[in-house]
């Protein structure tokens, strides 16, 4: 999800937060992850071991100067980076594991199924 000129800022914000090692919760807006995220669902994002990054996790990160919250499409582990989409089939692009902030492991409460082994250790 990527959201209006106020909510870009936030996932920057949030990317910052995430990247020094806290768990966030906030609610993004837009409709590019339905039905996986609701606009305005709460979230849980945490520090992430891109290493251990597979298709069809959620994560924030950056490509091309922007921050999502989106899918991973492909993973390229090799060279270290992922492709990451939108929910709708738009590719966003590929960006390296350095700019790879945190994984989504929880939407309105419900643990993400495959995502705690993906945690970065000793995030709080």
């Amino acid at each position: 999800m990527v959201c209006d000129a106020a909510g870009v800022g936030m996932l920057d914000a949030v990317a910052t937060r995430v990247a020094a090692g806290e768990r966030v919760r906030f609610r993004p807006t837009g409709t590019s992850m339905v039905p996986l995220i609701r606009s305005r669902q709460q979230v849980t994002v945490a520090p992430v071991e891109p290493a251990k990054l597979e298709t069809g996790d959620i994560v924030l990160v950056r490509v091309a100067g922007t921050t999502y919250l989106h899918l991973v499409s492909a993973v390229d582990h090799a060279n270290a980076r992922v492709q990451i989409s939108n929910n709708r089939g738009r590719v966003n692009g590929w960006t390296g594991h350095a700019r790879v902030f945190g994984i989504c492991v929880e939407i309105e409460g419900v643990a993400r199924a495959g995502t705690m082994g993906k945690v970065a250790e000793g995030s709080a």
